[in-house]
């Protein structure tokens, strides 16, 4: 498959245009025009791109993409990180914001449905967008029965015992614990332990689960992983590289 055909599909798929985003979604870098295989990841950086040249892919999509906003020098870090890419052929396709609030394979959205709900309002505004969701589960649980689903949750009880309204959005989202607070939410679950939302979160009285950035943002590269492979044809592969923050 051509590498304009994989950028065409997740272009749209993710619709990166209506995004006003700090991060140059898209195509950053470009390498062989051929693509047989594409990896995916949460991070670009040099342990990343090995791994995804030891893999044999043609193609890495992350979250956390090189380019924000622009480049101000290629020197150091960066001028090693793009001479690798280009020295090996590999293109780098980044998507942030677009993959956070995508309803079908978006960070947000899978979180919640790997605790058993469906996203159901949009949630979390950031720059003039939401980019998380709220829910409702089906059964009330404890905040501390669905922090045992993921092995890297940090829990603040500051809420009700059992809970049914929850809302999610990962990395660094704290800054919509206010949000949170005003629409009734009893739990919010985000990535980043952000100082500022403990004293925010007790006094509003919600209980809050950090997932960790980098476990917050895994599922849905994961997950658009399995989207490409099924709609290309091509082959994949997940590259895991967490940082345990």
């Amino acid at each position: 498959m051509r590498l304009s055909e994989v950028c065409e599909f997740l272009d749209g798929y993710l619709k990166i245009e209506l995004y006003q985003d700090v991060s140059n979604n898209g195509l950053q870098v470009e390498g062989r025009d051929e693509v047989r295989k594409v990896a995916f990841a949460v991070d670009a950086c040099m342990e990343t791109f090995r791994a995804a040249k030891k893999s044999g892919a043609d193609m890495l999509v992350v979250h956390h993409g090189l380019i924000w906003g622009g480049i101000d020098s290629l020197r150091g870090v960066m001028k090693r990180r793009v001479s690798y890419l280009l020295e090996n052929e590999i293109s780098l396709y980044a998507v942030h914001l677009p993959l956070d609030a995508h309803r079908e394979v978006g960070n947000n959205a899978v979180l919640l449905r790997k605790i058993g709900a469906e996203p159901e309002s949009e949630f979390g505004e950031y720059r003039g967008v939401k980019i998380g969701y709220s829910a409702e589960l089906s059964d009330a649980t404890t905040p501390s029965n669905i922090a045992a689903r993921f092995p890297s949750a940090m829990l603040l009880p500051f809420g009700k015992e059992r809970v049914r309204r929850v809302a999610v959005v990962s990395g660094r989202g704290g800054f919509a614990i206010k949000e949170a607070i005003e629409c009734g939410i009893e739990l919010f679950i985000t990535g980043e332990a952000e100082h500022e939302v403990y004293h925010i979160a007790k006094e509003g009285g919600v209980n809050v689960i950090f997932l960790g950035h980098y476990e917050s943002e895994r599922y849905g590269v994961e997950s658009l992983m399995n989207v490409v492979g099924e709609k290309l044809k091509v082959e994949t592969a997940f590259i895991d590289v967490p940082t345990n923050l």
